[in-house]
């Protein structure tokens, strides 16, 4: 009985930080990308393309155009997913990008922990 009543005061404020972990994550994540697309312009003149994605972070692109050097090995080890399982979207017309997860909801918009995070906003 003890146990069930401390379970019952602890659980609230676990759960709310496992939301707070995973928004951090998700922002750790996003500047781990970018720290590959910015090595990945130094190298190539400029971003990957929408088409590319990120992809080309991992693989040597064979679409679009290619990259002036291209780092044996690539920039990362792997794309991640976002905290939710969910992909990061990413948009680029080879000068700037978008890079962004959409949240607790996989949904376009939202608020508190179902709110897109956006590498714009930070």
């Amino acid at each position: 009985m003890i146990l069930g009543l401390l379970i019952s005061l602890a659980a609230p404020r676990i759960i709310g930080r496992t939301d707070e972990a995973r928004v951090t994550k998700a922002r750790s994540d996003i500047r781990a990308l970018e720290e590959g697309l910015n090595l990945y312009r130094i190298d190539s003149g400029n971003y990957p393309t929408t088409e590319q994605g990120l992809d080309a972070l991992v693989h040597k692109p064979t679409s679009g155009r290619e990259p002036r050097k291209w780092r044996d090995g690539g920039y990362m080890e792997r794309i991640p997913l976002d905290p939710w399982n969910g992909e990061f979207l990413y948009a680029s017309d080879g000068k700037s990008y978008v890079l962004r997860s959409l949240g607790a909801d996989g949904e376009e918009g939202g608020e508190g922990f179902d709110a897109d995070i956006d590498s714009r906003d930070f």
